[in-house]
């Protein structure tokens, strides 16, 4: 795994495409913030959602990479995973209501634990991202009427 800074002090990394890397992915993210940040658990785990599913579905997985960068901004958390692409944007799977279903969780998880997500897709390649706020950000936004929009970019679908 090769980690480095962008010029802007977030984390990147480009991790190949297999599985063994997503477990790679979630370290780097909890090395970035710290196990005493109060939304580490959060970050790491929808960190894995949206690498596992690069590497499943999309060309990542496919002899491919991906990569993942990290913003730890004073007000919030910003994690992206880019993949290779593939050949449909990514769509909210539905696990089955008895469980027995191992997948199909991903974009559930982002709509409950995160503050905000979106998805770019450019050029066939698809990049996900979240933030998560501090608690006190989040207490103001509860307060408030409106939630922020998900941004969501689809370009040269």
């Amino acid at each position: 795994m090769e980690i480095s800074g962008d010029g802007a002090g977030n984390r990147v990394a480009r991790l190949a495409g297999g599985r063994d890397q997503v477990g790679r992915a979630r370290r780097l993210v909890s090395a970035a913030l710290g196990r005493g940040h109060p939304r580490h658990d959060d970050c790491v785990l929808l960190t894995s959602e949206i690498a596992t599913n690069a590497v499943v579905h999309s060309r990542s997985g496919d002899g491919g990479a991906f990569t993942v960068t990290v913003s730890c901004l004073p007000d919030r958390v910003r994690v992206s995973v880019a993949d290779d692409g593939s050949a449909g944007p990514p769509c909210a799977g539905h696990p089955l209501p008895d469980g027995a279903s191992q997948g199909g969780r991903g974009l559930p998880l982002l709509d409950m634990l995160a503050d905000r997500w979106g998805l770019v897709r450019e050029a066939g390649r698809n990049e996900v991202w979240f933030e998560v706020w501090s608690d006190t950000d989040r207490r103001a936004a509860a307060l408030s009427p409106r939630r922020p929009a998900v941004r969501v970019g689809l370009r040269g679908i």
